[in-house]
């Protein structure tokens, strides 16, 4: 690759790093993803963060600083990008809704750690989840976890919103479900503009909740309040 072309790459990368746009609905994983165990993927992550220390010049015979690739190697696999792993998905039972309770169920402020994929750095905020039984309800705790789960692996804002909502449409079986995360980006607040005050807002509205006066009536109950 010429030198010319390599520069346009990086720039394009950039470019898309700075946008905050995802590539596609679904998280990228390649088909190989789960060859690996666990206990590799920790061994190899441990192995590259050590030697990204050691170019940035860091003594890794410092006791401080000795364990720490073996530590982000075991946070990697078993905390933050947890939600890579399929088998990690939390089970969400269904059950009748015998009091045919047929407005909207709110779960608001679930509180939220994700990771941005463009520079790994943290997402913290809250996520505000509901929706209209069809016949089902499925527990309150499931729907905190549902959204851990998509949250702990490498992510943009509005892809994770969007899984969220369409996972609780298929648990449920309709699709009146909404979603509306408000979040704070690091990569937003403590590199690049370094704007410590602003945060991001994603939306996503299926069935009912596309009607204008449902989606009112869903951001009046989180008390959030969007300006068009």
């Amino acid at each position: 690759m010429s030198t010319s072309t390599n520069k346009r790459a990086l720039e394009k990368e950039d470019a898309l790093g700075d946008s905050h746009q995802a590539t596609a609905a679904q998280t990228p994983m390649r088909e190989d993803a789960f060859i690996q165990s666990d206990s590799e993927k920790i061994e190899s992550i441990k192995k590259n963060v050590s030697e990204i220390m050691h170019t940035l010049g860091l003594d890794l015979t410092d006791d401080s600083l000795a364990g720490t690739p073996n530590r982000v190697a075991k946070m990697f696999v078993n905390e933050i990008f947890g939600g890579l792993n399929p088998q990690k998905k939390p089970r969400a039972s269904t059950f009748n809704n015998p009091y045919q309770y047929g407005e909207m169920l709110v779960e608001k402020n679930i509180t939220l750690y994700s990771t941005c994929e463009h520079h790994l750095l943290p997402i913290v905020g809250r996520a505000h989840v509901a929706y209209i039984s069809n016949g089902s309800v499925v527990g309150l705790s499931k729907m905190n976890r549902i959204v851990d789960y998509y949250a702990k692996r490498p992510q943009v804002q509005e892809r994770l919103t969007m899984q969220i909502v369409q996972e609780l449409q298929h648990i449920l079986n309709t699709d009146d479900v909404a979603c509306v995360i408000d979040a704070k980006h690091l990569c937003v607040n403590s590199r690049g503009i370094r704007d410590i005050d602003s945060s991001t807002v994603t939306s996503e509205f299926g069935g009912k909740f596309k009607e204008e006066a449902l989606r009112r009536d869903f951001l009046d109950y989180i008390k959030l309040d969007t300006r068009y």
